[in-house]
Order: structure tokens, then sequence, then C-alpha cells
């Protein structure tokens, strides 16, 4: 089992009764409406004690941030990388008249992952671990079984720091946690996941976005990408061979650019990149701009 302290903002949203009533349904509240018609995934349709993983997108489909959200009886709970102030000052622009309010919570963070973190949660805890996508409290403390951390058996532990004892052992650095991060494929804000880049190419379509839940800001982008068919590019794990390589290096075919690297681990074993589908095979080369080399190892997404 390994451990770390994460350095993640946690955002309340809550509000009040909607006046926006739908045929054959009662009004939802006012910060469920906000969230539904701004994020990815299907924020209404969870229940208290179930969360989930939504993307924030430009109109463009190009994405801006990224929220796990914990469905509580009267308000949500967004855990996010973003700094706490700057996404607040943005949803106040974004919410117009509807009456959402939203506060920053002075909360620490672990997250306990692989093998022995259920026993953890059962044996030092006290309590039985939750399932995939739901979450627990224990006092002010939340534990959250979170399949989308590191594609591993992973538990989010967050609260109030008096109530947060970490494990005795088994604590790493967060370089050894990007190391991991890329070694298991998952896309990143701010690096698979941004500007130039369609959210379906990174692979995430099946726990990040709704395609029945109506409308919501970048759905027409991604559903033009999505009922396309394929998508133009994959993102891969490629592995270094010789020479100088780094974030953004484009990778190069016949003088041609054919894809881009995303994410170097730090210790620059791995690393993961978008490539074009028509050029994209398993145990191929490429060159970089900068005349490095690496071996494309797999595919993230299909």
């Amino acid at each position: 089992m390994k451990w770390i302290r994460l350095r993640r903002s946690k955002i309340k949203v809550y509000g009040k009764k909607s006046q926006l009533l739908m045929k054959g349904m009662t009004a939802p509240e006012e910060h469920t409406h906000f969230l539904q018609g701004l994020l990815t995934n299907d924020v209404r349709g969870l229940n208290p004690g179930e969360f989930n993983y939504n993307l924030w997108l430009k109109h463009n489909g190009a994405p801006i941030g990224d929220f796990f959200v914990y469905r509580f009886p009267d308000y949500f709970l967004l855990d996010t990388e973003e700094p706490a102030q700057v996404v607040i000052e943005e949803f106040n622009k974004l919410k117009l008249s509807l009456r959402v309010f939203f506060e920053e919570m002075d909360f620490q963070h672990l997250l306990v992952f692989g093998e022995g973190a259920k026993e953890f949660i059962e044996n030092e805890l006290g309590m039985p671990a939750p399932e995939e996508y739901r979450f627990v409290l224990k006092g002010d403390v939340v534990i959250a079984n979170n399949p989308v951390r590191l594609k591993v058996e992973a538990f989010d532990i967050f609260g109030k720091s008096e109530g947060l004892q970490p494990p005795s052992e088994g604590e790493i650095s967060r370089e050894e946690l990007e190391d991991i991060r890329i070694q298991k494929c998952v896309p990143r804000i701010h690096k698979e996941l941004k500007e130039g880049f369609s959210p379906l190419e990174a692979g995430v379509l099946d726990y990040a976005i709704s395609l029945t839940k109506g409308c919501y800001v970048g759905q027409e982008a991604i559903a033009r990408v999505h009922f396309r068919g394929r998508t133009p590019r994959l993102l891969a794990k490629l592995e270094p061979l010789e020479g100088s390589i780094a974030e953004g290096d484009k990778l190069i075919e016949e003088g041609k650019s054919v894809g881009v690297i995303t994410s170097l681990s730090p210790t620059g074993r791995v690393a993961l990149g978008y490539l074009l589908r028509s050029k994209a095979q398993e145990g191929k080369e490429f060159l970089t701009e900068k005349g490095g080399r690496v071996l494309l190892k797999s595919f993230c997404s299909a």
C-alpha cells in the first residue's frame, strides 16, 4: 500500500429550490441545475453518497478544469486541482440569476492506494470500504472509493486535519505519483486534457462524459466528434529511447508532425502523447523534432 498527501481544493456548492419547473417533475435545486448545465457528467443522477468525475469545457469542447463531484443530501462538494478562489470567481459569473452559492472548504486530503488499501480502511479506520464511485463518512471525514484517480484500487480520504491519520509507512513523493499516473495512462487536466485536443481522444468517455444527460457547455463539440466515428488521434504510452525528450516535443515521421508528447515522467522512463491514428502502431519508433527517439509501447485510448 502507498499513500500521499494531495494538494487539492474543496468547494461546497449549495442553493435554493429552482423555479424552473418541468412537466411531470419536481423542481430541482438551483445548485443541481447549475452544475448539470455546466459539467459533462450526469450530476443530477447522483444519489447522496455517490460521486462522479466531470470536465468543465469551453464551448469548443476544450477542457478548462476537472472535478470529482460528491453528492450530499443538501449540497455538492467539488474536488479539483484548480485554485478554489479562481473557480468560485468564474462560477459566480456563470450562475446569472440562479441562487447558487460557493464556499471554499479547508480540508486535508490523503490518497491511499494499491494492495492493502482496502484493508487499511476496514482495519485501521474501522469501517467497511465503500464500493466504487461511492463514499462514506466517519465524522467529518469523507472516504471515497475512486477508480479514476490511478486506475487501481484507491481511496480518497479528506476532511478536517484532526480527523486524518495517515498510514505509518508507504508514503510516496509527488514525483513518484506522477510516474505512476503516466504508467497507468491516466490523462491529467492541462496535460492531456487541454486546448487543441478533444477529451474523447484521451479515452475518458466512459467515466467523464454523459451522452444522454441533455445540454451542457461544450456538448455540441463533444457530440460532433463522437458521432463522426473514430477520433483522428490516439493517446499512447511512449518509452523514451535516446536523446533529449521533453513535454511539448512534436513527433516526426517523414518530416511531418504526427503527434506530440504531453507528459514525461520525472524518471524519464515513460511518457504520454497523442499520435495520428493512421500513423500509430505498437512497437513503432518515432523521432522528436529535437532528434530524440521514442517507442510506442501501448495505446491508452481506443
